[in-house]
């Protein structure tokens, strides 16, 4: 059996909320200075507790164990009305200290354009961009499909800077950026110096864009989501890109990376009872035949369905996604996930409960039972 608790991005500041999604975000706190000057700070947890069918350590009897998979703090200000900033932690692998994920700076030229410089999410796809804490279950965070959570860099972020803006009513979203890259695609540690025999090549930015089109309600932002819990009508699709020289390499050799995905979703309100999402996804990566085992194709789909009506503190959403990952090296990775969400608080307050079945070549399939817990404050 398997019960987890993990954890997401929040956007904190309600200062700085218009520049990012317009999702349910929450901010513990905000003191203001004046006019348009204000600091922000909230945090927020997802934990686990997990039972897997035959994976205690002697192979024959269910694992069980507990796991705080995430614990944040958000920061964030604004110093006038054009510049805002953000500073976000998430605790170390060892739990013991925090790191930065989140540490920049948004100079606002006007609705249509943003500049972003520092450290945060580059332009990808929806499932990235919404993370665990915003996704439909939190099931991406698995990375099989979209593979960006754990082999981007600081989980998912980068450093560099880009332009993000809405245009047409805010309908038609876009980013574009220079980011360092390296850290984008953190398979192996990089070598000792640009002098070592198995990097080769300039030392160049990674490239990275995504384009969204909203035929629907608008979605303005550039943190995203992954699901409205009913809360808009959603008809998107995004397409996105990255793309480096030289960006992948290993002890023994280096190869350009690419990524490149589709994606999409649809949230429709008062179909019945409730609201009705349909989501999609297509990835393409390459890495120069670099890692056999991170180049390939990939897809994703997930249904959910939130009922309208309150059932004590909260609304029941049931929810299927599939997912599955085949590498160049022919050991390919499916998995599928049938659970339930509990929404107390939008993404402020869920309890969640699903079971899991991963299968990947040449091993036997892992059967799961998970229940998950998320609060921002």
């Amino acid at each position: 059996m398997t019960f987890t608790f993990r954890g997401k991005k929040l956007a904190t500041a309600v200062a700085a909320v218009a520049m990012l999604s317009a999702i349910n975000a929450h901010a513990g706190g905000t003191i203001s200075f004046g006019e348009d000057k204000s600091v922000s700070v909230g945090f927020g947890m997802r934990g686990s507790f997990n039972g897997v069918e035959n994976g205690a350590p002697n192979g024959t009897s269910n694992s069980y164990n507990f796991s705080l998979d995430s614990a944040r703090i958000y920061l964030s200000g604004s110093l006038n009305k054009n510049i805002k900033g953000m500073l976000n932690t998430e605790k170390d692998i060892a739990g013991e200290g925090f790191q930065a994920i989140d540490a920049n700076v948004q100079l606002a030229f006007s609705p249509e354009l943003t500049v972003w410089v520092g450290r945060f999410l580059s332009p990808s796809d929806r499932a990235n961009m919404a993370g665990p804490y915003y996704s439909l279950g939190g099931g991406y965070w698995s990375g099989i499909a979209s593979r960006y959570g754990y082999n981007g860099g600081y989980i998912g972020r980068d450093d560099g800077v880009a332009v993000v803006g809405n245009l047409m009513d805010g309908k038609l979203g876009y980013s574009f950026g220079l980011f360092e890259g390296y850290t984008e695609f953190k398979i192996a540690p990089p070598p000792a110096s640009s002098n070592s025999a198995n990097q080769t090549g300039a030392d160049g930015p990674m490239y990275a864009g995504r384009i969204q089109y909203d035929f629907w309600d608008a979605e303005p932002g550039y943190y995203g989501t992954g699901n409205y819990l009913g809360g808009k009508d959603i008809l998107a699709i995004g397409i996105a890109g990255r793309s480096q020289k030289n960006g992948a390499y290993s002890a023994v050799a280096t190869g350009n990376y690419r990524s490149y995905s589709i994606d999409f979703l649809l949230e429709k309100k008062d179909v019945g009872p409730g609201a009705l999402s349909i989501e999609a996804a297509a990835y393409n990566y390459d890495t120069g035949d670099v890692y056999l085992s991170e180049q390939g194709t990939a897809y994703s789909t997930g249904v959910g369905y939130i009922f309208n009506q309150k059932v004590g503190w909260g609304q029941f959403q049931p929810y299927v996604r599939y997912q599955r990952f085949t590498p160049d090296n022919n050991i390919d990775t499916s998995r599928y996930d049938l659970g339930v969400n509990y929404i107390i608080d939008g993404y402020n307050a869920q309890v969640g409960g699903y079971f899991s079945k991963q299968d990947v070549t040449g091993t036997d399939n892992v059967n799961a039972i998970n229940v998950a817990v998320q609060f921002q404050f």
